[in-house]
């Protein structure tokens, strides 16, 4: 994985200046799915290099410091073993940094669980794997068939932490925990609460991230989501 994860993000999101737009309040939104009556993206779990340096705009946090912006940002001690797989993707990826990866991780979660909720097809083909794309597109297909709508706020992400890295060559996981605080709603085609309610809840979703790290692409793509 890139050291400059979140600088990814943040480019691909330049690039794509009308998600920006369309989704300016991203910042803020989880991928992680409703927890809709069926089984949705947010309980969805998949059967499943770029060499130039990231220019990181995202100041270094040292572990389990709370950022300005509220969200707890934890990264493994380094001679943790998941300490020790981040240690080995920066070897591959120089500009790979723990701390700016969770910061973009964060993002997408957000940009993620807003075009779910949206039914937002193109913007979740860009920022998910095909396999997980199929699970996210089934739900929403499933959802758009019965007339129903879905309603997804993410209020507050209170943490967001590195559980588990890995490396195979050149292809890098990331997962992280996301603790966040939302308000998912699903309402019937005749208006009534099919899911959900109104009340803000938290919820605990675990997201893998993938990239290969020698692929002139620069997005990390989710490849896998389940709630804890």
């Amino acid at each position: 994985m890139s050291g400059g994860f979140p600088v990814d993000l943040i480019l691909f999101a330049m690039v794509a200046a009308f998600l920006v737009l369309r989704l300016r309040s991203v910042l803020g939104r989880r991928t992680g799915f409703e927890r809709p009556r069926r089984e949705g993206p947010g309980a969805y779990d998949p059967s499943a290099a770029r060499t130039a340096p990231a220019t990181d705009t995202v100041p270094e946090l040292p572990a389990a410091q709370a950022p300005a912006d509220g969200t707890r940002r934890i990264v493994p001690d380094p001679r943790s073993p998941v300490g020790a797989a981040l240690l080995r993707i920066r070897g591959v990826d120089p500009s790979f940094d723990p701390e700016g990866f969770l910061h973009g991780a964060e993002g997408a979660f957000r940009m993620i669980v807003d075009a779910f909720a949206k039914g937002d097809r193109q913007t979740l083909r860009m920022l998910l794997s095909d396999d997980t794309y199929a699970g996210f597109e089934g739900e929403i297909s499933r959802r758009e068939a019965a007339g129903e709508t879905q309603r997804s706020e993410v209020r507050a992400v209170q943490e967001a932490k590195v559980e588990a890295a890995d490396l195979r060559g050149t292809v890098a996981d990331v997962t992280v925990r996301f603790v966040s605080d939302q308000v998912n709603l699903t309402t019937a085609k005749d208006g009534s609460v099919a899911a959900g309610a109104e009340a803000v809840t938290e919820l605990v979703d675990v997201w893998t991230f993938q990239r290969d790290l020698q692929n002139q692409d620069p997005t990390w793509k989710l490849v896998a989501t389940r709630s804890a």
